[in-house]
């Protein structure tokens, strides 16, 4: 992966850093592959479950987001040519270099977070692998952040624009992960258990790195192996709380299916689970835990505060400013030198045309009210913060005047004025994907 690359004008601001690296290392998903999964014979162990590779006469390799083609990497590394076919969707496919182990799998590109042409042209090819299936096939699948738009398979009826246009006005609607994910499995044709029903009766293993505040399997990827709960009225209510204008074709697919003229998407018990096993192999708290061990080996109090922080994040940074606080006043929940950690999946309700993204919005709502002594980093794990292409930010109380900050905050364009004060956090696209992830680091002696 690219290292981290921002300011760092104190030991604080380093720290910082280094735990925010620290926790994306902990997630790519090559290592997290390495230590999950092995081979042994004809033994393939997933997460402590065994596979008897002798009952198989096919084994395909699927799936895609983020980290689908590290996940793809590390399953040629164990596997070799015991891998007869696949396909991976992914954002790069072509950033990671060509490896002498990559000759079973293809990688094919989407795009993210607005699906494309390239990428149902991708999914085309990855669907034709999973028809016709029987018991003796053994289908692994990558289940990663983002494979909800890198993955579009549009239903029938609706349009890559369409699909595009109701992607946008979720997006910017404030609307959380379940919420935008409950329009977009009844609109596709893999998304809400739909890859394992074209995929049964073969067995199935879902590999999945988890981008979703509480792990649900349902919402991870929009569900590709998991049964959803969720039905097309569900997806009509979202419509209606957001007073979304989205697509006639869109509005009136979701009314039909309401109306009971189309199928729903597979539910909990439906019989295309009863060969699907999904194994979730890191998320939030795996990166979490891996830098709270480096705040503690260079002999800071830790604390993490959750890894499930979600809402608006410039409400989230009046949290983080408080918690800072409070640890200097009353050395609670910590006392000083202290580092907090916290991950989840903020949100942003797009008011002006400005350019930012979540991580930005939070650091540059904190700045001005942090206490001296303080510092607050924020990412994406991914490497790219809402639509930017920076990370997130790194920030003190002398970061930005408070004038700068709510104006820029009024535009949402958090971005200049962050690169303006040298705030910005920079890495590329990490190749892993484990939402948000934030460092809050109290010196009282700085």
């Amino acid at each position: 992966m690219h290292s981290f690359d921002a300011r760092t004008p104190k030991p604080t601001h380093e720290t910082a850093l280094d735990c925010l690296q620290a926790g994306v290392e902990a997630v790519l998903p090559e290592r997290v592959v390495r230590e999950s999964v092995s081979l042994d014979g004809d033994t393939l162990t997933v997460a402590n479950v065994a596979y008897d590779l002798s009952a198989y006469d096919r084994i395909l390799v699927v799936g895609g987001g983020k980290a689908g083609d590290g996940v793809a990497d590390a399953l040629e590394a164990i596997l070799g040519e015991r891998i007869d076919d696949g396909v991976v969707v992914t954002p790069h496919p072509d950033d990671r270099g060509e490896t002498s182990n990559r000759n079973r799998i293809e990688r094919l590109p989407g795009d993210h977070p607005v699906p494309s042409a390239r990428g149902v042209e991708s999914t085309r090819h990855l669907v034709s692998l999973l028809l016709d299936l029987d018991e003796r096939t053994l289908v692994l699948v990558a289940v990663t952040g983002g494979a909800s738009a890198v993955l579009p398979a549009p239903a029938d009826g609706i349009s890559l624009a369409d699909l595009r246009e109701t992607t946008d006005q979720l997006l910017e609607s404030g609307a959380e992960i379940h919420d935008l994910n409950a329009v977009r499995k009844h609109l596709s044709t893999l998304k809400g258990g739909g890859l394992a029903r074209l995929a049964a009766p073969a067995t199935v293993v879902g590999l999945v790195l988890s981008d979703v505040v509480g792990n649900d399997l349902s919402v991870i990827a929009s569900g590709p192996t998991a049964p959803d709960e969720t039905t097309y009225d569900d997806a009509l209510d979202v419509l209606d709380r957001f007073d979304l204008d989205v697509p006639r074709s869109v509005r009136t697919r979701l009314a039909r299916g309401s109306a009971g003229d189309l199928p729903e998407t597979p539910k909990p018990g439906d019989s295309v689970f009863e060969r699907v096993t999904n194994h979730i192999l890191a998320d939030t708290f795996t990166a979490l835990d891996a830098a709270r061990d480096v705040a503690q080996e260079r002999g800071y109090d830790t604390l993490v505060l959750s890894s499930r922080v979600r809402g608006e994040a410039r409400e989230a940074a009046k949290t983080h400013v408080a918690v800072a606080e409070e640890v200097l006043a009353t050395g609670n929940p910590l006392d000083a030198p202290a580092v907090v950690l916290s991950g989840g999946e903020c949100t942003v309700t797009v008011r002006g045309d400005g350019s930012g993204g979540p991580n930005l919005e939070l650091c540059l709502a904190a700045a001005p009210e942090l206490p001296d002594g303080a510092v607050l980093a924020s990412i994406d794990s991914d490497g790219k913060d809402g639509g930017t292409d920076v990370a997130g930010a790194i920030v003190d109380a002398e970061a930005v005047a408070a004038r700068d900050a709510h104006a820029a905050l009024a535009k949402n364009d958090a971005l200049p004025v962050l690169r303006d004060a040298g705030a910005l956090v920079e890495s590329g696209a990490t190749g892993t994907n484990v939402n948000d992830l934030r460092v809050l680091v109290v010196d009282a002696g700085e």
